[in-house]
């Protein structure tokens, strides 16, 4: 979809992202795109990352590992997991996804404590059902329409899911104060020093300790917070040099760069898109 006065980013002129909010659901957010030269920077949407691919082949680093998914794959990423995405075929991939916190899948399922093992199942049936899903989702008219088909999205993806907690989740508790200290200080000028005093730990000690649990370093994580809260506060309505500032990047164009980067279009269209 082209949006008048909205410019085009992307390096190809296939590339093509779009998101999408409803009002009366909050935590959830519909994504849909088709990537041909674009690489997505390392990034998180603190929210369950639940998608299909339609067509071509993504790759993309997740937890530490490289992960290819084709056509017909489900997509599953756990949240405050950092990721990339790039084509791993010529002609590129095309994909929807959804982007639901934890809270909503709680209250739509009436299970707590979902994650998910897999990044990737290579499970052509479920895919083409669930990508259909996606799809409606964007399509519905009306509250009741979309509410029993995000229940039966959130019931084909059960099959993939696991309930009870993983240990790595329970680990990471210890840097809990870490990220929560990053969030509450995103437009300051924050040092290894700093960080690793929060953490109780001698800075390069809390380096390792933290990349070996994040698969990220501390500059790469407080990026995507930053950028998240971009994404949290264009959603709200503010303008774009003011979010800027808010979450410490330089000014307007550091933001523009590095949104693009990481969520494939310009702060001003994620905002009409959402917004619309």
């Amino acid at each position: 979809m082209v949006f008048p006065g909205v410019p085009q980013v992307f390096e190809h002129v296939s590339d093509r992202a779009e998101f999408k909010r409803v009002a009366h659901r909050p935590g959830l957010e519909l994504y849909r795109a088709h990537i041909v030269a674009h690489a997505f920077e390392p990034h998180t949407h603190e929210a369950f990352g639940l998608g299909a691919i339609e067509s071509g082949v993504e790759r993309f680093r997740y937890a530490g590992s490289d992960h290819l998914a084709p056509k017909d794959t489900v997509v599953m990423m756990n949240p405050d997991e950092l990721h990339t995405g790039r084509a791993e075929t010529a002609t590129g991939w095309r994909y929807r996804m959804l982007y639901i916190d934890p809270q909503a899948i709680a209250e739509i399922t009436g299970e707590h404590g979902w994650w998910f093992r897999d990044a990737v199942a290579h499970d052509a049936l479920s895919a083409r059902k669930l990508s259909h899903l996606l799809e409606q989702l964007w399509q519905a008219e009306d509250e009741l329409s979309f509410d029993s088909l995000m229940f039966e999205l959130l019931t084909g993806f059960r099959q993939h899911a696991c309930v009870d907690k993983p240990h790595a989740a329970e680990a990471r508790k210890r840097f809990a104060d870490v990220l929560d200290f990053m969030r509450a200080n995103l437009a300051e000028v924050l040092s290894l020093d700093k960080l690793a005093l929060v953490a109780g730990l001698s800075p390069f000690h809390f380096l390792r300790s933290f990349k070996t649990q994040y698969h990220a370093t501390p500059q790469q994580m407080l990026m995507a917070l930053r950028l998240f809260e971009a994404k949290c506060l264009l959603g709200k309505g503010l303008p774009p040099a003011q979010v800027a500032a808010a979450t410490g990047l330089t000014d307007q164009s550091h933001l523009n760069k590095a949104f693009v980067r990481r969520y494939g279009v310009t702060p001003a269209r994620y905002q009409q898109q959402v917004r619309s």
